[in-house]
């Protein structure tokens, strides 16, 4: 090659120098300004805003909600054990009704109520608890009324006074028993 074809040291550095000047104007002009700047945050700042108090009103929605469904379940509750009921309530005031004068039909019908109430009880979950002679006395499920003398171990049931209730896993009333106690040496 020539030398006037190749640059010269001088030329290099201008077309450098030209190069980065270019570059610097390009990036000015990318630079958003002070203003764009803070026109972006504000911008920002009122989306968050907005998501903020959207989120605040879901919140306070599902608490509604659930305060709402809390007092329905409270208030209808007994609901399923109402609708039981009224089958035994109409047999008893046609026991009530009844004029004829016959026991064994009275009696019957006294049956059939109480049949009516064990179904209910079992639709519902209640069960008895009933414990049997010379069962060991549970605090959680009997109440022990009274303690007697007895060949029996001590703190055994000797018998049962009302039959005690629960409803699923929770005790309603406590069966009340009663229950030995070692009889005293007489001297």
């Amino acid at each position: 090659m020539t030398e006037q074809n190749q640059p010269t040291e001088v030329e290099d550095v201008l077309e450098t120098s030209e190069a980065n000047e270019n570059e610097a104007e390009e990036q000015a002009q990318e630079k958003p300004s002070y203003e764009d700047l803070e026109a972006k945050v504000a911008e920002l700042e009122g989306l968050l805003k907005e998501e903020q108090l959207r989120g605040l009103a879901n919140e306070q929605n599902l608490r509604r909600r659930h305060q709402e469904e809390v007092q329905a379940t409270h208030k209808y509750a007994g609901q399923k054990f109402a609708a039981e009921m009224l089958p035994v309530k109409d047999y008893l005031e046609m026991a009530l009704l009844d004029q004829s004068g016959n026991f064994d039909a009275l009696k019957t019908g006294v049956q059939m109520t109480l049949n009516e109430l064990n179904k209910a009880f079992e639709h519902t979950q209640i069960t008895e608890i009933n414990p049997a002679q010379g069962d060991k006395l549970d605090p959680y499920y009997h109440q022990a009324i009274q303690t007697v003398e007895s060949e029996q171990e001590p703190n055994t049931i000797v018998g049962i006074m009302k039959k005690g209730y629960q409803l699923a896993d929770r005790v309603l009333r406590p069966a009340m028993v009663t229950v030995a106690k070692k009889k005293e040496s007489e001297s």
